[in-house]
């Protein structure tokens, strides 16, 4: 990670926190750490030991945290949490967005914007919604 200040998303999980951050790793690549709640000096109850306490996939640029929610505060999957991804080419955008959206929906396929970018948005099959960026060359 270099020295400046970044923006990282942060994703909770009603107890498939390692599956969608497997996922994600499967489509994005980079390195996946994850740490259980188990061994750690935390007070959980049993059911709890096995779910996963923080996770971190990093690969360049892209730095995405996440965990599980405790059992007895589940997480209320809404619309409120995009995921921007703003890619280094055309084809990095398109790889990205196939692999993402399987399970999932498209909700805007990858097209040109009237900004100038390729850009599209869809909700995987975890309910997270992603949008997909790349700023085309200026002619």
């Amino acid at each position: 990670m270099s020295n400046k200040t970044a923006s990282n998303s942060y994703l909770t999980f009603n107890g498939n926190c390692r599956e969608a951050m497997t996922f994600y790793k499967s489509c994005l690549g980079g390195d996946l750490h994850i740490m259980n709640f188990e061994g750690t000096p935390m007070d959980v109850p049993a059911q709890a030991k096995n779910l996963v306490l923080h996770a971190n996939l990093i690969n360049e640029g892209i730095h995405l945290m996440a965990s599980d929610a405790m059992p007895d505060k589940p997480v209320i999957i809404g619309n409120n949490i995009s995921l921007s991804l703003n890619c280094e080419s055309k084809e990095q955008a398109n790889t990205f967005y196939a692999k993402l959206s399987s399970g999932g929906k498209q909700t805007m396929p990858m097209q040109h914007t009237f900004w100038g970018a390729w850009f599209g948005m869809l909700t995987d099959q975890f309910g997270v919604n992603w949008m997909f960026n790349f700023d085309e060359p200026k002619a």
